[in-house]
């Protein structure tokens, strides 16, 4: 039985724009329904393949700031998402959320800034201001301060900003947050996150979404590849 509190989601074709960048987005385009079976779910996949612009749909539709928050933060420093969010049915949970977070990379600067605002006021932003903060710093007092026990967090290449150790702090967040009954939807490039037991990894590779083994996502085989064999492939590229 699929207990996660966002099931699955539905995406409506008709509502997408006939010349729309996003039917031109392979793994996207055969896709009418994608489900959430685990606490955690991975999206994996080269760049441009689709994923960070499906979880940013999702986070829209389920009701956060495209450029990330709470589902309280509202403002808008530049308005890049996509048609898509309009297009998606979310399947939910009878039980409700009790918290959520979107987290995405790109617009994290945005995000601290408007964190700042919101300390003086009723939403509860982190105590201490990010922007006093490392860039890594700042990512990880978000996870120890928003994660919570049931909760919905989407996270959008959480890596970016965090050095291998930190990666570590990280998973161990996510892991134990998930314990809570919270559900984590991530896309990622990094084999340590990845690594998080039971997670379920879904490639945006080959032209649709499918179910990857750990070992078989790239960012583990490249990985693998340079430090077994570093000196061999950097003569080979250099």
């Amino acid at each position: 039985m699929n207990n996660q509190l966002l099931q699955g989601a539905y995406i409506d074709w008709g509502k997408i724009g006939e010349y729309s960048y996003l039917r031109k987005i392979e793994a996207l385009t055969s896709l009418d329904y994608i489900e959430f079976r685990k606490p955690v779910t991975f999206f994996v996949g080269e760049n441009g393949s689709g994923k960070s612009t499906l979880l940013e749909a999702i986070a829209v539709a389920w009701g956060f700031n495209p450029e990330g928050g709470t589902k309280n933060y509202r403002f808008s420093t530049y308005d890049s998402h996509s048609e898509l969010c309009d297009a998606i049915r979310l399947s939910r949970s009878p039980r409700k959320a009790g918290w959520g977070y979107f987290l995405r990379a790109e617009s994290f600067y945005n995000v601290a800034t408007q964190e700042e605002e919101y300390s003086k006021g009723p939403f509860g932003a982190p105590s201490d201001e990010l922007h006093k903060r490392s860039h890594g710093e700042s990512f990880l007092l978000i996870a120890q301060e928003q994660f919570k026990p049931n909760g919905l967090y989407i996270l959008d290449e959480p890596e970016a900003a965090l050095s291998p150790q930190r990666q570590l702090t990280l998973l161990l967040e996510i892991a134990n947050c998930a314990k809570e009954d919270s559900q984590f939807i991530i896309a990622t490039h990094s084999p340590i996150l990845l690594g998080i037991p039971d997670a379920e990894i879904l490639s945006f590779d080959d032209g649709q979404i499918h179910p990857c083994s750990y070992e078989d996502t790239d960012s583990y085989q490249v990985t693998e590849m340079f430090i077994n064999n570093r000196e061999q492939l950097l003569r080979r590229l250099l």
